[in-house]
């Protein structure tokens, strides 16, 4: 039985057949349309109300982008993969749903899911992994913490939406039994185990039939995996009346869409059958019954986790989620975790004091406080154990203006004044403490404005170094103290509208004054924007220093005076982000320059890498330590410096293989030629990819050292039970701390009459050892696991003979073989 059949979730069909018996044809149609951006539509007369949904795969916005609203901000989606712990993701859902009920949120619009099928996807970070069964297995407890809380849970993008460029017209050609081991095996367990009761739609096309019209939608998501929710689009993803005739239920945003009275007419004349209409609307008011939309139904589910202990579970995340690539030792042992003894602590780098703690695009959310390493350090060890400088800057990247350097004009409050004019008039005002605008006050006349004029005291001193700017569509005045700066008109750097959403161009300057605090005015004219584009301003410092070199000599002069270093690095939302991908793996020069000459001083130097996906790392036999950090969400600063001084162990593996350079990595582009993206890779991406190519990347699949040293071995021969294969394994922590150890089990066929990869994972369990002792368990391997797709019979085939099972601590480190019959 699965989750979506459980009565607790399944309210009585016949009810809802009743409800909607009573609605009219214009009424069922309506109701197959969003009525809000972000809602649909509420049918009093049923006693239906409006199901919201909201973006949410690592926070849960709402309806606006607010600071005035925050919300909880959590680890990166691939941050949570690191972990490997399906327990933990658990959590991750139950939180993000107590956070949707908090925000009067019915649905929320993740897991994304999509695999990482090459290094360069944009939205990587967002994604879970490269491997379809960790992605699905991780999925999977995501929603069923979601959904045990009465809010629906959403797996996106429904498929092979492993890319950006181009999403919205690309058609993907790729053959079935790719399609059923890799891309849609990562969709299968979160739909047809935990009963999702929702899942979206792509934009893209596969096999040229775009995902919205596609049989997909049929075979096998309501078919064979008794999937029994709503198929909602992605934003905008319906173009056509055709895409009703099939198993798409929901067109989203609203309210204007491709079906409406159009889908009206062609029932009316006969051209689609009214019982096709009635079939999406039931299952509409069994997901408006599930979230609790609908007042005839009972509503009872489980308590949500109390709101004050999300802070609490971001920061738990973040330090589980945290991978040691390397910690090398140096007399007296790895320079990781730091030793008390360590007096002085230099810290570099702009994301030591600016971290970026999200990925950009629509897994943007507005947090309450970003705790930043520097803040966090200082608090732990005292700041005047805390030698910081910058360095140099990341010219990616717009900086907020930090809250307590800033004030309203009259000086009253702290924040910028935001106001709308028309024809010179100011006809809406309010204040603001964030640098990013996309959401004003409701009812906020923005539509008939012809500009928005924003208003600001900042006091530069203690950043000096940097510019002041903006980023914006069309055209901006900046003055400074009543004098013009800047008079820019800047236009998209993407042809797609939402790529430029929240990462639109930037243009800055230099502000010619010592004084100590100074007025920033921008001048937005509203009528010089695109007209298809959504409305977005964003101010604040730019991080491009007028003489870098000065920077970077005080950091390395300040180097040589510590006792260890650490420098962190990471790229931007310009960099990761939805609507585009990556054109490169490396991280800026200055970034690369700094890690380099802070590490020649001889300080023993240890390296964060701030960022969603893996970054090209050029240095990385000149440090002592490299430290993944991910996105690490709210509690980023706090996770971090646990971690360094010891007081949690970085529990990551990598849910994806990482390079060496950019030239190694065996997909190198996913940019479609003639409007087609053809994976003809076949079953072999990612770590696949690699051990096919007999090539050792820099850091494969699941690796991930500790602050303790584990022994593993398997303690007898794989034992067959029912729909599994019991593989024994005893782990000992030979160490002298407490830590976690993930167990990976792949699978080998040498000699398989059917095509293979070399490996492929199939199951994996995360276990706390303490210190001295062992744990002994029977990893289950589902039989499934040993199976292919058959294209001929349309069935999944497990093939008789022997096969290798590998324990390991990573796809390249293998600790124990063992193997077994089927027939």
């Amino acid at each position: 039985m699965t989750a979506s059949q459980h009565d607790d979730s399944n309210p009585d069909r016949a009810h809802l057949i009743a409800l909607r018996q009573r609605l009219t044809l214009d009424a069922k149609v309506r109701l197959l349309t969003g009525d809000t951006f972000w809602s649909t539509v509420a049918l009093p007369e049923i006693g239906l109300s409006a199901i919201v949904l909201s973006d949410g795969p690592s926070g849960v916005r709402g309806e606006r982008w607010d600071e005035r609203d925050p919300s909880l901000s959590l680890p990166n989606g691939a941050a949570l993969a690191a972990t490997w712990d399906r327990e933990l993701a658990l959590r991750y859902g139950s939180i993000s749903a107590g956070e949707a009920r908090r925000k009067g949120v019915h649905v929320i619009l993740g897991p994304t899911i999509n695999l990482h099928r090459s290094v360069l996807g944009g939205r990587a970070f967002e994604c879970f992994s490269e491997d379809p069964v960790l992605s699905g297995r991780m999925a999977a407890s995501y929603v069923r913490g979601v959904q045990r809380h009465g809010v629906g849970a959403t797996p996106k993008h429904y498929v092979a939406n492993d890319f950006e460029t181009e999403r919205l017209t690309a058609s993907v050609t790729v053959d079935e039994r790719t399609l059923r081991e890799l891309y849609l095996r990562a969709f299968e367990e979160p739909v047809r185990e935990a009963g999702a009761w929702l899942v979206m739609s792509a934009y893209n096309q596969v096999n040229g039939v775009t995902m919205t019209e596609n049989t997909l939608l049929s075979e096998p998501l309501n078919g064979e995996w008794n999937f029994d929710g709503v198929v909602v689009s992605d934003w905008g993803a319906v173009r056509s009346l055709e895409s009703a005739r099939g198993f798409q239920d929901l067109v989203m945003p609203g309210p204007d869409g491709p079906w409406g009275r159009t889908l009206m007419d062609a029932v009316s004349s006969g051209v689609i059958s009214e019982a096709v209409v009635d079939r999406k609307v039931d299952r509409l008011l069994r997901l408006a019954a599930r979230v609790g939309a609908l007042e005839s139904v009972p509503f009872n589910p489980e308590p949500t986790p109390p709101p004050d202990s999300g802070r609490a579970f971001a920061e738990e995340t973040a330090t589980k989620a945290m991978v040691l690539l390397k910690n090398e030792g140096r007399p007296g042992g790895p320079v990781l975790p730091l030793a008390a003894r360590i007096g002085r602590i230099g810290l570099y780098g702009q994301n030591a004091r600016f971290a970026r703690t999200q990925g950009g695009g629509s897994a943007t959310v507005v947090p309450e406080y970003v705790s930043s390493p520097l803040d966090a350090l200082r608090e732990a060890v005292g700041a005047d154990r805390v030698d910081y400088h910058i360095g140099l800057g990341n010219p990616d990247s717009l900086v907020d203006f930090p809250t307590e350097l800033t004030r309203t004009p009259d000086g009253g409050e702290r924040g910028a004044l935001i106001e709308l004019r028309r024809g010179g008039t100011t006809i809406h005002s309010e204040v603001r403490t964030a640098g990013m605008l996309v959401d004003l006050t409701p009812g906020a006349p923005l539509e008939s404005s012809d500009e928005l004029v924003v208003t600001v005291a900042v006091r530069p001193a203690a950043l000096s170094w940097m510019r002041i700017g903006f980023a914006a569509l069309g055209r901006t005045v900046m003055r400074v103290n009543g004098h013009v700066l800047l008079d820019e008109t800047l236009m998209a750097p993407h042809e797609e509208v939402g790529a430029t959403f929240l990462t639109p161009p930037i243009a800055s300057a230099a502000v010619p004054t010592s004084a100590d605090w100074i007025t920033v005015e921008y001048v937005h004219d509203l009528r010089s924007r695109p007209a298809d584009a959504y409305f977005a301003f964003c101010y604040g410092f730019h991080a491009v220093a007028e003489n870098p070199d000065a920077l970077l000599r005080e950091a390395v002069e300040s180097a040589r005076k510590v006792d260890v270093a650490i420098v962190v690095v990471g790229t931007s939302a310009r960099i990761e982000s939805e609507g585009f991908d990556r054109s490169t793996l490396s991280l800026d020069d200055g970034q690369n320059r700094l890690v380099r000459e802070i590490s020649a001083t001889g300080t023993p130097t240890v390296v964060l890498v701030n960022a969603g996906a893996p970054v090209i790392l050029p240095w990385k036999d000149e440090v002592d330590a490299i430290l993944m950090t991910w996105f690490g969400g709210e509690a980023y600063g706090e996770a971090v410096v646990k971690v360094l001084l010891g007081r949690a162990q970085p529990g990551g593996r990598l849910p994806m293989t990482w390079p060496d350079r950019q030239a190694d990595a065996l997909i190198p582009s996913v940019t479609p030629q003639g409007g087609i993206l053809a994976y003809d890779e076949g079953l072999h991406i990612g770590y696949r990819a690699w051990l096919r190519a007999g090539r050792r990347p820099a850091y494969p699949f699941g690796h991930g050292l500790s602050y303790t040293t584990f022994d593993v071995e398997a303690t007898g021969g794989p034992r067959q039970r029912d729909k599994y294969v019991l593989m024994p394994v005893r782990v000992g922590n030979t160490g002298d701390r407490d830590g976690s150890h993930v167990i990976q089990v792949y699978l080998r066929r040498t000699d398989s009459a059917v095509e293979r990869p070399v490996q492929w994972l199939a199951a994996f369990e995360s276990v706390q050892v303490p210190a001295g002792e062992y744990v002994e368990l029977e990893v289950p391997i589902p039989r499934r696991a040993f199976a292919y797709w058959d294209p001929a019979s349309k069935h999944w085939r497990i093939e008789p003979g022997e096969y290798e099972i590998l324990v390991g601590r990573s796809a390249s480190d293998i600790d124990a073989r063992a193997s077994v019959l089927l027939r």
